[in-house]
């Protein structure tokens, strides 16, 4: 996303930068000025310039909701991916647990040995009933396909 930013930014100041070439009473005057006034403007600093050509207040309008959304939209996407990280469950840390006590058969309290008994219930369960759901699945597609 950060690539698709910087890319679109000086796309955008290069699009800027031409509408307002040769333009009178402009500021933007160089690609520089241009890049320069892709950053104040969507950051919402208050010290762009306004562009004084009609495409360029165009080109310029667009950048400023484009920008704000990509640069915002990373920002938003990147802390939410941080803290959704726990909540994550992925099959392989479940795996890994069970070997884990598994290898630890002999140091494991009555107690322990009990929840990775219930543990390991509840998942085979799970799973029975995963395929179950998959073999239903697969008769109600073959029976509507033979009628």
């Amino acid at each position: 996303m950060t690539f698709l930013l910087v890319i679109s930014w000086m796309v955008f100041a290069a699009g800027l930068y031409l509408g307002e070439r040769g333009a009178d009473d402009t500021t933007i005057t160089s690609y520089g000025r241009a890049l320069y006034w892709g950053i104040a403007a969507f950051s919402t600093a208050g010290i762009a310039n306004m562009p004084v050509n009609g495409i360029s207040e165009l080109i310029g309008a667009t950048w400023i909701v484009l920008g704000s959304m990509l640069f915002f939209g990373a920002i938003v996407a990147t802390i939410t991916a941080y803290f959704m990280r726990p909540l994550q469950r992925p099959a392989k840390q479940i795996i890994d647990t069970i070997e884990y006590n598994l290898e630890q058969l002999d140091d494991l309290s009555i107690d322990e040995l009990e929840l990775l008994k219930e543990t390991t219930d509840s998942l085979i369960e799970h799973m029975e009933r995963l395929k179950a759901a998959k073999r239903e699945a697969t008769r109600s597609t073959m029976a509507d396909k033979a009628s």
